[in-house]
């Protein structure tokens, strides 16, 4: 099995990370997949996975429960191993580390930090106090939550913690961020709210984003192209020509949704 990645995302202990495209940042990676497999005793879940995402390009994946979704994210962020075939990241800036970062549906704040602490977590060990601050403080701008910098998660609504939790990922300003159905816990209009302030992130930031979502018309919103898996290999690779930032009920947009739609209903 070749499995190459160059400067991996590493797995902490609490999984946060302390360890027409955007244009990409300096550190934005490219990621190349050849022939990824994975399985579990019997059950293959991965089947031949390849593909090329260039740096600053926003993917989303898609797909029936069960079809790879989350493994084939795990997989690209080094929490798991594949069971053949090379991944391949590729930073733009010679010599430098790539990153990574992961933002899941749950929040996962620690309750007894305040949220610029919480933020600051991001930046990992060996990083100054003030300057942990300064940087988290920073972030949370971006998320556009700064003024909250001093309360307690728990008084935060439920749309709120997950801002604070993409500040968390931003803060050490990563490469490759990768979005595991971040939104799915949030009700409609939170939902679309979110969806616009990650694009408008997205966009001004120019990081490699992969997002992992059941919903058909946020992925069409949010990315540059949409991939279909079906039983673990690639059954549409649709790309999303409409420039950005998109809004909602655009015809264009609701004809490619149903062309996913077709492609993962077969009606």
């Amino acid at each position: 099995m070749a499995f190459v990645m160059q400067e991996r995302f590493q797995e902490t202990a609490d999984e946060y990370g302390t360890q027409p495209t955007a244009a990409p940042q300096t550190g934005a990676a490219s990621i190349t997949l050849k022939g990824l497999e994975k399985s579990f005793g019997g059950n293959r879940v991965l089947r031949g996975i390849s593909l090329h995402i260039p740096a600053g390009q926003f993917v989303a994946v898609i797909g029936k429960s069960g079809c790879g979704k989350s493994t084939l994210l795990r997989i690209l962020m080094g929490l798991d191993r594949p069971t053949a075939g090379e991944l391949v990241f590729d930073n733009q800036a010679s010599g430098s580390r790539e990153s990574a970062r992961i933002v899941f549906q749950e929040p996962r704040l620690l309750p007894w930090l305040t949220v610029a602490d919480n933020v600051a977590v991001g930046l990992g060990v060996g990083v100054d106090k003030r300057e942990g601050r300064s940087r988290a403080l920073a972030a949370l701008q971006e998320v556009q939550l700064a003024e909250k910098a001093d309360e307690w998660p728990a008084r935060l609504s439920g749309g709120q913690r997950q801002r604070v939790a993409l500040a968390r990922a931003l803060v050490s300003k990563p490469g490759v961020l990768a979005l595991d159905e971040p939104l799915g816990s949030l009700d409609a209009l939170t939902r679309i709210s979110m969806q616009q302030l990650l694009s408008r992130v997205w966009r001004e930031l120019g990081f490699t984003a992969v997002l992992v979502t059941h919903d058909v018309s946020e992925a069409v919103h949010l990315a540059d192209r949409v991939i279909v898996l079906d039983e673990g290999r690639v059954a549409l690779d649709l790309a999303i020509p409409q420039a950005h930032p998109r809004h909602h009920g655009s015809p264009e947009l609701a004809e490619l949704e149903g062309r996913l739609l077709h492609a993962l209903l077969g009606t």
